[in-house]
């Protein structure tokens, strides 16, 4: 019996070891949503997968659905944003992106506008950037506005829609109502 192969772009949000050489890798792809998928004796050094499979990378992957559930196929590395973070603060930005997309993003379900958000914010916070802490409290409300935790009409006009990389060019809101609206969001989310 031939299982449907499924070629998507993915960022490696987690890993956990199971036996001596296998793990499953908590994938947010922009097909399929959030998922979970097997990979066998990526942990073995003679393994071509161990590289491109690790925490905070972009990759290119050919999953597969089984009887069992998802199992990696072939990989190409694409990026890592924690290994090409500038310094300490861009790195911390990374991850906690990555822990915020652990947290909210549940399911197989397609965010395609979600995955590109996401792609173009790591490249951003990857960089050294003035605003940090300001680019990210925006980058966390646009999440929960995608994933519908936030409603739009609470959000300042200036940077609902705003790519990443253009956030820069508007006036800096003030950290303080934008961290009430992401508390409002993350309480009304119960999780």
């Amino acid at each position: 019996m031939a299982y449907a192969t499924y070629i998507t772009e993915a960022m490696v949000c987690g890993t956990r070891h199971r036996n001596s050489a296998d793990s499953s890798f908590l994938l947010f792809t922009r097909e399929a949503g959030m998922l979970f998928a097997d990979a066998k004796s990526v942990r073995e050094e003679r393994s071509r997968q161990r590289y491109a499979l690790q925490d905070f990378s972009l990759v290119r992957v050919t999953l597969i659905r089984g009887k069992s559930g998802w199992r990696v196929g072939s990989i190409e590395a694409l990026d890592n944003y924690y290994n090409s973070a500038s310094d300490k603060a861009s790195r911390g930005s990374v991850v906690k992106i990555m822990r915020l997309l652990r947290r909210f993003v549940h399911g197989e379900e397609p965010h395609r506008q979600l995955f590109d958000y996401i792609k173009d914010a790591l490249n951003v916070l990857r960089n050294d950037i003035s605003e940090r802490s300001f680019m990210e409290t925006v980058i966390q409300l646009e999440l929960m506005r995608l994933l519908g935790y936030v409603d739009g009409k609470e959000l300042p006009l200036d940077i609902i829609d705003t790519a990443p990389s253009k956030l820069d060019l508007y006036g800096v809101i003030p950290v303080k109502n934008l961290d009430a609206l992401l508390d409002k969001a993350v309480n009304a989310s119960h999780l």
